[in-house]
C-alpha cells in the first residue's frame, strides 16, 4: 500500500471515527473525499499552520460544512492548533470542533459554513478580495505580494441552492481565474439518489457562467486530481470546477447510498472499514507514525513558504513602504489611527439641517468615508442610482480587466451579493459594504446571518425602508422587516432619522468590525431634527427635545414621552409641538412636560446601563412609539406601540398610504392625548404609568468562545 494511500484512508478513519465516538454526524462525505483533502494539503496549497492568519495563504472553504470531521482531520493533521483530544470531542458542548464549520471558533476555518451554498458563494468574495489587492499592491518585482487561490470543496446540495448560482454567475463574468471548485459527484442527497431531483449536466453550466470545467472519473485515481488541479490553476483567465466522481461512504458496507450521509457507520461497519484500509480495527483515532510524519512535512513547507513571503515582503517594504504599511493594516483590520475621518464625514452639529432623503444623506457620507479609507468596497444589487451608492472617487466599476476598481456590480443577486460580501471580509484587507431596497434584504437573509454568526462588520445600506416609499406598493414595502432585523442576534440595526444620525450610523459600523450593521434609510424626504447628534447615535437612543410649561413646573417625570425613527421621528416632533401648543392655549395653570427620543439603534442602547435608560424613559412616563413599521420589538419600550399592525402596505403615493395608516398628525394627536388620559388615574392631572425597565433581568449565559 503506497503511503499516499495509507493517507487518504487514515483521514477516511479519523473522520468516521470522530462521528462514531459523537454518535452524530457526517461520514459519508469525508470518506468519499479524503483523497481531494489529501492532494489540496498535503501537495497543492501554500499555508502556514503556525500562523493561520498569514497574508498570502491559499484559502480553503468546505462549502459542504456538514462534512467537517474531514476538515477538523486535515487541520489536525497538517498542523494547526487542533490536537487529537480536540477530535475526541466532535460536537460537543465548547469544543473546537462543532458540528459545522465555524470561522471564530477553530484555527483555520476561514468561513463558517452549513446553510449549503454559502461557502462556494463566501469563496467567490475571497477570490475577488485577492484579485481587487492584488491589482493595489503588486508592483513590478512584487508580483506576489498577494498571489493565491481559493480552493474549494462543495457537494450536490451547494449546487441546487440559488445562492450559488448567483455567484457562480459572477465569479464567470468577472474572470476569477484563482478560484477553483473541486465538486464532489456523488450522486447522493439525503433524500436518496439525485436523479430524485438534480439531473441537470453541471458542467454545461459552468461553462455557460463561463468557468474552466474539469471531470476526473475517479477520486481514487490520485494523479488524475493532480493533473486536473495543475490545469486549474493554469487557467488564469476564468474560474475553475473540477467534477470529480466520488463515491460516498467508500469503504463502508453502506458505500454509495443516503443511509451514510449522516449517520454513524456503526460499531461492526467501522471495525470493517479499519481492517479493509490496513488499520487496526481495535483502534481509534490512530494516525500511523508514516501518515504522521509525511504531514510534519506539510507543516515544514507551510513555514518555509510563509519565511520566504516575509523576506520578499521585507524588501517591498524598503522600497514601497508606504503601500506596505497601509497593506499590513488593511490585513489586521485595524482603522487609521486618527479620527481624521469620522470629522471629515459630513453631519457635524456645525452643519446645520438640510431636507432630504436618509438614503441622499447616505450616499455623501459613503462617498466621504470612501476617501478616507481606500479598504471601503462594495457596491449594489442593480440599484445603485437609487441605493445612492456610487462612488465618485471610482466611476469605473470592478471588471475582469479593472480589478483595481473598489466598486462591484453585483446584478440583481441579493444573496450571492450578501454572501460574497462575507468572502470579502473573510478574506481581509477590505471592509465590504452592500446595498438593495430593505424589503430584498429577505431574499438575502441566509448570509446575512452568516455575517452576525461570523462576527463579520459588514455594512447593509438598505433604503426605500418603508411605506414612503409609495407607489411600489406591498411587494416592496417593509412592514416587517425591521422586526425581523431586530431579533437577530449580533447584529445592529440603524434607522437614523437625518444627516447627523447617518453619520453617526456608519460611524459606529466602521468602529465595530465584529457585528454587521444595516442601516435602513428612506426614499422620502425628512428634515433636520433639532437635537439630533451624530455622537449620541452611538447610544443607540437619546433625546432630542423637550417641552415644559414653565422652568418650575414642579412635575416628577414627563407627561408624554415620544419616540420614534427614520422619517417617524420628525412626526413625533410635530405631535409634540401640537400637544404642547394645545395645552398653552388653554392656559388653566396646569403644568405639561413632553419628551421626544430619537432611537436609531435599539441594540445599542440596550447595552446602556439601566440608568442611563431610564434617564431617557423616566419611571411614571406613558412611552407612545411612532414607526412606520410593525410594532413587536417596541413593546419593550413603549406601552403604546403606534405602526403598522398585520397589514402590509398599499400602493398610492407616500402621503395617502401614511394617513390611511394613521399617521396624520390629526390622528397621530388625538392617540397622543389618549395615551395621557388612559394613564392620568382618576382624579389626577398627571399619568403615572409602569416603567417598561422593570422587569427582573435574567444573568446572560457566557459565550463559550
Amino acid at each position: 500500500m503506497s503511503l499516499d494511500t495509507t493517507c487518504v484512508n487514515t483521514i477516511r478513519v479519523l473522520s468516521a471515527d470522530m462521528v462514531e465516538k459523537a454518535n452524530s454526524g457526517h461520514p459519508g462525505a469525508p470518506m468519499g473525499c479524503a483523497p481531494i483533502t489529501h492532494v489540496l494539503f498535503s501537495e497543492v496549497m501554500n499555508f502556514s499552520p503556525k500562523n493561520p492568519n498569514w497574508a498570502n495563504r491559499d484559502r480553503f472553504v468546505l462549502s459542504n460544512g456538514h462534512s467537517c470531521a474531514l476538515l477538523y482531520a486535515m487541520l489536525h493533521l497538517s498542523g494547526y492548533d487542533l490536537s487529537i483530544e480536540d477530535l475526541k470531542q466532535f460536537r460537543q458542548l465548547g469544543s473546537l470542533t462543532p458540528g459545522h464549520p465555524e470561522n471564530v471558533i477553530t484555527p483555520g476555518v476561514e468561513v463558517s459554513t452549513g446553510p449549503l451554498g454559502q461557502g462556494l458563494s463566501n469563496a467567490v468574495g475571497m477570490a475577488l478580495a485577492e484579485k481587487h489587492l492584488a491589482a493595489i499592491f503588486n508592483k513590478p518585482g512584487f508580483e506576489n505580494i498577494v498571489d493565491h487561490h481559493t480552493f474549494v470543496l462543495c457537494g450536490d446540495g451547494c449546487l441546487q441552492e440559488g445562492v450559488t448560482s448567483e455567484a457562480s454567475s459572477l465569479a464567470g463574468h468577472l474572470g476569477l481565474g484563482k478560484l477553483i471548485v473541486c465538486y464532489d459527484d456523488n450522486h447522493i442527497t439525503i433524500d436518496g439518489d439525485t436523479k430524485l431531483s438534480f439531473t441537470e449536466d453541471v458542467n454545461k453550466r459552468y461553462e455557460a457562467y463561463g468557468w474552466h470545467v474539469q471531470t476526473v472519473a475517479d477520486v481514487n485515481d490520485l494523479q488524475a486530481v493532480r493533473e486536473a488541479i495543475a490545469a486549474a490553476k493554469a487557467e488564469t483567465g476564468r474560474p475553475s470546477m473540477i467534477k470529480i466522481r466520488t463515491v460516498i461512504g467508500e469503504g463502508s458496507s453502506k458505500a454509495g447510498s443516503h443511509g451514510v450521509h449522516g449517520a454513524p457507520l456503526g460499531t461492526t461497519d467501522l471495525k470493517a472499514v479499519k481492517t479493509k484500509f490496513g488499520l487496526d480495527p481495535e483502534q481509534s483515532f490512530q494516525v500511523p507514525e508514516a501518515v504522521r510524519e509525511a504531514y510534519t512535512g506539510v507543516l515544514a513547507k507551510g513555514a518555509a513558504a510563509e519565511a520566504e513571503w516575509n523576506i520578499v515582503f521585507a524588501a517591498y517594504a524598503e522600497k514601497h513602504a508606504e503601500l506596505a504599511a497601509e497593506f499590513e493594516r488593511r490585513m489586521k483590520g485595524e482603522l487609521p489611527a486618527d479620527e481624521n475621518w469620522v470629522d471629515r464625514l459630513p453631519g457635524n452639529p456645525a452643519e446645520g439641517g438640510k431636507i432630504a432623503a436618509t438614503r441622499a444623506h447616505s450616499g455623501e457620507v459613503l462617498n466621504a468615508l470612501a476617501e478616507s479609507l481606500p479598504e471601503l468596497v462594495g457596491g449594489s444589487a442593480d440599484l445603485a442610482g437609487s441605493n445612492c451608492t456610487n462612488l465618485k472617487c471610482q466611476p469605473d466599476g470592478f471588471q475582469k480587466d479593472n480589478a483595481a476598481s473598489r466598486y462591484f456590480h453585483y446584478g440583481v443577486r441579493e444573496h450571492a451579493m450578501a454572501a460574497i460580501s462575507n468572502g470579502l471580509f473573510a478574506h481581509g484587507g477590505v471592509r465590504p459594504f452592500c446595498a438593495t431596497f430593505l424589503n430584498f434584504i429577505g431574499y438575502a437573509l441566509g448570509a446575512v446571518r452568516v455575517s452576525a454568526l461570523s462576527n463579520m462588520g459588514i455594512l447593509y445600506i438598505m433604503t426605500h425602508d418603508s411605506i414612503g416609499l409609495g407607489e411600489d406598493g406591498p411587494t416592496h414595502q417593509p412592514v416587517e422587516m425591521l422586526d425581523s432585523l431586530r431579533a437577530m442576534p449580533n447584529l445592529f440595526v440603524f434607522r437614523p432619522a437625518d444627516r447627523s444620525e447617518t453619520k453617526g450610523a456608519y460611524v459606529v459600523s466602521m468602529k465595530h468590525r465584529h457585528t454587521p450593521t444595516v442601516i435602513s434609510l428612506s426614499r422620502q424626504n425628512t428634515p433636520y431634527i433639532k437635537g439630533s447628534c451624530y455622537k449620541k447615535t452611538a447610544l443607540g437612543g437619546y433625546t432630542t427635545q423637550e417641552w415644559t410649561s414653565s422652568a418650575e413646573h414642579g412635575l416628577a417625570h414627563p407627561t408624554l414621552v415620544l419616540v420614534g425613527t427614520g422619517t417617524e421621528l420628525a412626526l413625533a416632533v410635530q405631535v409634540a409641538e401640537r400637544l404642547f401648543a394645545a395645552h398653552q392655549a388653554k392656559n388653566d395653570g396646569s403644568a405639561i412636560w413632553l419628551r421626544v427620543v430619537s432611537m436609531p439603534c435599539m441594540e445599542l442602547f440596550e447595552a446602556q446601563p439601566i440608568d442611563y435608560r431610564y434617564s431617557v424613559f423616566p419611571k411614571g412616563s406613558p412611552v407612545m412609539s411612532i414607526e412606520a413599521s410593525g410594532t413587536d420589538t417596541w413593546r419593550r419600550y413603549a406601552h403604546a406601540p403606534f405602526g403598522i399592525v398585520n397589514q402590509f402596505g398599499l400602493s398610492a403615493p407616500a402621503e395617502k398610504i401614511y394617513e390611511h395608516f394613521g399617521f396624520g398628525l390629526d390622528n397621530l394627536t388625538a392617540r397622543a392625548n389618549q395615551v395621557i388620559a388612559f394613564y392620568t388615574p382618576a382624579g389626577a392631572v398627571h399619568p403615572v404609568a409602569p416603567s417598561l425597565l422593570d422587569v427582573p433581568i435574567f444573568p446572560t449565559i457566557a459565550p463559550l468562545h
